[in-house]
């Protein structure tokens, strides 16, 4: 299974909430920002995108839920 969720990084603290959910999770992660997708475990290279604007994270996992609960403080609501 597989979702996709948009998220915004918008400052330090959410970087740094988000390398920890992705770090505990055991399956693969990637955020895309136009045609470039990255390890979202990876911090050079979610380093190398603009974190100024959402991102699509896409999670490989079985059973999403706690992922979901986990993220919500970071999901992009389009104003």
């Amino acid at each position: 299974m597989m979702i996709e969720k948009t998220i915004i990084l918008k400052d330090f603290t959410s970087l740094k909430n988000f390398f920890e959910i992705a770090a505990d999770e055991p399956y693969d992660i990637e955020l895309t920002l136009g045609k470039k997708t990255v390890n979202a475990k990876n911090v050079d290279d979610v380093f190398s995108l603009d974190l100024t604007k959402p991102l699509l994270m896409t999670a490989h996992c079985e059973s999403c839920g706690e992922l979901l609960k986990r993220i919500r403080n970071l999901l992009y609501e389009d104003k």
